[in-house]
């Protein structure tokens, strides 16, 4: 294999109280490889876009990164200034929020947000800027009439591929994106879904995504990531993971999500609700929720777990790799 783009170990990140420390991501491990699509999944509140954050360094109080590294082309991003940082963040790698017309400037239009995105970055002439500008634009999809518009005057889903054009202003190696689907009606969300994945394909960034969606995953990304109570409960290939999750908790989101396709079955939702992240429960994090649940899994917290090409954090799996030894 390649050495990753970006190699993520043993992350951590807490919300630091006056009160408590709420730890929203706990010793996340993973790698990316150029080009690929990595979808990352999970409920409301389970550290998903923390991770993402802490990944771009956008981290704010009371969010901080209390161990692990965030290797990127070699170098370690959570060792960097702020200065260096900005060197990286946008030319190397840029992010895409999950609120277009909350992560756009309402002040100012497209084209000046644009402006101000790659002066921030090295020196350009407007002419340059002009022409860089419109031809992101055509990228996905906007006349470049609409530099001279503000957020409000476009629709949700022009505002987020507007976002897009901005996050590739400077043909980044890696997207980083927060739900940018999630305001979207389904016939955008499509529509948006695949010109980013043919803009992958013809500029061969890799992406980390974030959604609840679990039909976007499975129709775009390459690798899934589950998470749950800020932990990696499930990584490995899409198709595999779609076809046979391992995770108790991974079969309970494929199980609560409808198909418009196929035979009608019922929908099976997950008892119970995600843990305190202030006080996570011993031993495994979801055993109180997991009708798999065994004695052990009360006081003994699961490694990840190498079954084939996926990994989970699963005692269930302990067992069976100890009897196939």
């Amino acid at each position: 294999m390649p050495e990753p783009l970006l190699d993520v170990e043993d992350l951590s990140v807490s919300y630091l109280t006056d009160t408590a420390e709420i730890g929203a991501v706990d010793r996340v491990t993973l790698t990316l490889q150029a080009g690929e699509f990595l979808g990352v999944v999970g409920e409301s509140g389970c550290g998903k876009s923390t991770l993402l954050f802490a990944i771009a360094q956008l981290l704010s109080p009371p969010a901080e990164i209390t161990s692990g590294r965030v290797v990127f082309r070699g170098q370690d991003l959570v060792r960097l200034s702020d200065s260096e940082l900005r060197h990286v963040r946008w030319r190397d790698y840029s992010v895409v929020m999950q609120s277009a017309m909350n992560a756009l400037n309402p002040m100012k239009s497209i084209g000046a947000q644009f402006k101000d995105t790659m002066r921030a970055h090295e020196r350009i002439s407007a002419d340059a800027i002009r022409t860089r500008s419109a031809e992101v634009l055509h990228l996905v999809g906007i006349d470049d009439a609409h530099l001279e518009s503000y957020p409000h005057q476009l629709s949700g889903g022009m505002r987020q591929r507007a976002m897009i054009a901005m996050a590739l202003l400077f043909t980044p190696q890696l997207v980083i994106m927060d739900e940018p689907t999630s305001a979207l009606d389904v016939v955008a969300q499509r529509s948006l879904m695949t010109q980013i994945k043919e803009l992958q394909q013809q500029f061969g960034f890799a992406v980390i995504f974030v959604t609840h969606d679990m039909s976007v995953i499975a129709h775009y990304s390459d690798r899934v990531m589950v998470m749950y109570a800020g932990q990696v409960a499930e990584i490995g290939d899409t198709g595999s993971i779609f076809e046979s999750p391992l995770h108790p908790y991974s079969r309970g989101l494929l199980d609560a999500f409808p198909s418009v396709r196929g035979p009608r079955r019922p929908l099976s939702g997950i008892p119970g609700s995600p843990p305190d992240l202030g006080r996570p429960p011993s031993g495994c994090r979801f055993h109180p929720r997991c009708s798999e649940a065994m004695a052990q899994c009360t006081t003994t917290e699961p490694p990840l777990y190498s079954v084939g090409d996926t990994q989970v954090r699963c005692l269930l799996y302990a067992e069976q790799l100890r009897d196939a030894v």
